[in-house]
This record gives C-alpha cells, structure tokens and sequence, in this order.
C-alpha cells in the first residue's frame, strides 16, 4: 500500500511540474534548458537535467525560431503568449505574482496562475475595494474576477494590475 502512494505522489508531482513548465514555455521566451530549470525554481520545483529533458520529451516540446530570430521552446500547436490587446495583460507585468494572462468576457475577466498562485492574487484584488470590481472566486490557478457591467476592459486590466504593485 505505501509503494502505490509513493508512486501515486511521484505522479502528482510529476503532473505539477510539467503543467507549470507548460505555463513557463507558453509564457515566456526561453532558449536553454538552464533558464527552464531556473524558472522552475522560482516556482517551487527542483528539477535535474535528465528530468527536464523527460519532461519536454513526453510534452512534445520543441525548439524554434521567433520572431527575432532566436531559438525557443515553444509547445506543439500553440503560439507563444502576446500581448494582443487590452484585454490581455503582459506576461512581464503579471509573471512575478504568478499570473500569467487576464481575457475577459462579457462583465467577467479570467486571471490564470501559476498553480497555487491564485488565491493571493484574488485577496489583492478584493483588497483594492475598487468600485469597477465587484468581487472575486479564486480555485487553485484561476481567478474569476466579476466587473461592474458599466466598467472598461482597458480601467479593469488597470485596477487588476494595480491592485498588487509588484505586477
């Protein structure tokens, strides 16, 4: 019975690890596997080269040229985050509390997370007591913010990223 949970918390972790590298290869521009095991870190999982590489091999992971011509690990079938308008939050502005994008529909904007990440950046929204927001539900790595229907996306992306200064 202990072998299957040590094996069945090895897969959790293993689960976790890789959906946060996701998020780091989807958000950010990285070129070695140094700078994914650094930012890995920074988000609470140690990693060795060797399962790093695993790791990218089993998420099809691979490496290609952006638009300034540098090579970066990109996911299959997606495109590396921007900034598309308004309704988006930079991944710089956002990446140091854990959020890594902010879209919006209709009254309600989305704030994904690093996992673990959200309820702190909810309570710093709600703390904020701004009149454009009306409150907030956090899960693990998401955040549905409820905006007052006369507000902007433009003045609520403001007040969000406001809302805690080291965004």
């Amino acid at each position: 019975m202990q072998r299957n949970n040590q094996k069945h918390n090895r897969t959790v972790k293993k689960n976790a690890r890789q959906e946060v590298l996701r998020m780091i290869i989807s958000s950010q521009e990285v070129s070695t596997q140094e700078e994914l095991m650094k930012e890995l870190f920074k988000a609470g999982y140690e990693s060795t080269q060797s399962t790093l590489s695993r790791d990218l091999r089993q998420l099809q992971v691979v490496k290609a040229q952006n638009e300034d011509g540098r090579y970066v690990y990109m996911l299959p079938h997606r495109q590396m985050f921007r900034r598309v308008s308004d309704t988006h939050a930079t991944v710089h502005q956002l990446n140091s509390l854990g959020a890594l994008n902010v879209k919006f529909s209709g009254n309600l904007a989305v704030v994904r997370t690093l996992p673990g990440h959200a309820s702190h950046v909810a309570y710093d929204i709600d703390k904020m007591c701004s009149p454009l927001i009306l409150g907030t539900i956090a899960g693990d790595d998401t955040v549905l913010v409820i905006c007052d229907e006369v507000a902007s996306r433009a003045d609520v992306l403001n007040a969000i990223t406001s809302a805690v200064p080291s965004l």
